[in-house]
């Protein structure tokens, strides 16, 4: 920051430190540029009629805006300095517009009381300055990593912050993000939505089509993130405290950890090296639904021109409806250039369009008529209970660590969410 940017930060702390009129904001903007001359006053009358209201949420945006908008090229002189101000004034920061019901916490002191963290803890656990990629000693990480294989042969990384730090996101998410609305085509992490309500709205359609998002968590910067504070009413410094709790910046050590086949992903290191959401933090999803509404939004709207439906499963897009094979051309070449202006990516290569012929299946779920398990899946799952009859379930959680009665408790009950009327033939033989 030079001089003069330190000119105009101070000026707009003295603008915002008192009554907000022409004579005041004059007055006390004489105090740190040493002068009321008539530069002065024209910036003044251009500050009132720009904020009706003092932009207490935003002094940063405010004295950027001072710069932008000094008189200096209408009258040869400038009203802001190019000297380091000799006098600051204060101003308590408030709460901008608030379009949702978030608590109102309009300072970082009031930020600390809601962690219930001193201030140097809250800056610690806030690494703003993305410290966690230099640090080499894992006793002085946020997170644990982990490389996990996918089918595909690729890998994603399981980013899991330490207890402390996930504690406040679970926080964070129960107090502030569940009460931001998501759109309505977002069915992923989203309370009375589902797997089966996202499948379901693509049921008995013609064509169905998926999309598949490359590194949906990864992809999204703390830009977009400061994007969803600022727009829910924190004031600027609140929100960039809040970025840096729910993004990170992963070691380098980690990177080179990754498999070989993952390292020769230039686009994926660069994400992974920038402050992103990581997949693993509680608040991940949250925020990837609410920066993914501009995503929805359009693709809805793109769908609807079509004549067709569209909804996501947090990477997973899908479109279905009556289609010619020209139109699902046209509309996928759409839908993947919209994505890539919304800062995403889609993968051509799990692109799918599944007609009536074939088995038109979704986050898992068989679509062709209603929602149901697919036939291998469920004969999979009668052979399980078939031979739990014979060997006693007991034994059988023996074998599985003691965690097999819980996973096919989970497995019936899915199946029977899919379809009641297989409840029966899942009876035990």
């Amino acid at each position: 920051m030079n001089s003069r940017e330190r000119a105009a930060l101070g000026l707009a702390y003295a603008f915002l430190d008192g009554a907000w009129t022409g004579e005041g904001l004059i007055n006390r903007g004489r105090l740190v540029v040493g002068h009321s001359r008539p530069e002065l006053r024209t910036l003044v009358r251009r500050v009132l009629r720009a904020y009706r209201r003092p932009p207490w949420d935003r002094v940063r945006e405010f004295a950027a805006w001072l710069l932008i908008n000094d008189a200096s090229a209408e009258l040869g002189r400038s009203a802001i300095p190019y000297i380091s101000p000799t006098r600051w004034l204060s101003f308590q920061p408030a709460m901008g517009e608030m379009p949702w019901r978030v608590p109102a916490v309009p300072t970082l002191g009031e930020l600390s009381h809601f962690f219930g963290l001193t201030a140097s803890q809250l800056e610690w656990f806030a690494d703003v300055r993305s410290l966690e990629r230099r640090v080499t000693d894992e006793s002085l990480r946020h997170y644990r990593y982990r490389w996990v294989r996918k089918r595909d042969g690729s890998a994603r990384l399981l980013e899991s912050p330490k207890e402390r730090l996930r504690g406040m996101q679970r926080h964070l998410l129960h107090a502030i993000l569940d009460r931001i609305p998501v759109h309505e085509s977002a069915h992923a992490f989203v309370h009375g939505r589902s797997a089966v309500t996202f499948a379901a709205s693509h049921a008995n359609a013609d064509i169905v089509i998926r999309l598949d998002l490359a590194n949906f968590f990864g992809s999204i910067g703390a830009g977009r993130i400061y994007g969803v504070f600022r727009m829910s009413g924190y004031p600027e410094s609140v929100a960039h405290t809040l970025t840096g709790l729910t993004t990170n910046s992963i070691p380098l050590a980690v990177w080179r950890e990754a498999p070989e086949n993952v390292r020769g992903d230039f686009h994926l290191g660069k994400q992974l090296e920038m402050p992103h959401l990581p997949q693993g933090a509680p608040t991940s999803p949250a925020l990837a639904n609410l920066c993914a509404h501009g995503l929805d939004r359009r693709l809805t709207g793109l769908a609807e021109s079509f004549g067709v439906r569209y909804s996501r499963y947090a990477d997973d897009l899908a479109i279905s409806g009556s289609l010619s094979g020209r139109s699902v051309a046209r509309l996928i070449s759409l839908a993947t250039d919209i994505a890539m202006e919304e800062g995403f990516r889609v993968r051509p290569a799990k692109t799918l369009v599944m007609g009536r012929g074939h088995r038109q299946q979704l986050a898992g779920i068989v679509v062709n008529t209603k929602p149901n398990l697919g036939r291998a899946s469920f004969d999979s799952l009668r052979a399980t209970l078939h031979n739990v009859s014979l060997r006693g379930l007991e034994v059988e959680n023996r074998e599985h660590h003691g965690r097999f009665r819980e996973r096919l408790s989970g497995r019936v009950a899915w199946a029977v969410q899919l379809n009641s009327d297989r409840r029966r033939r899942l009876r035990p033989s």
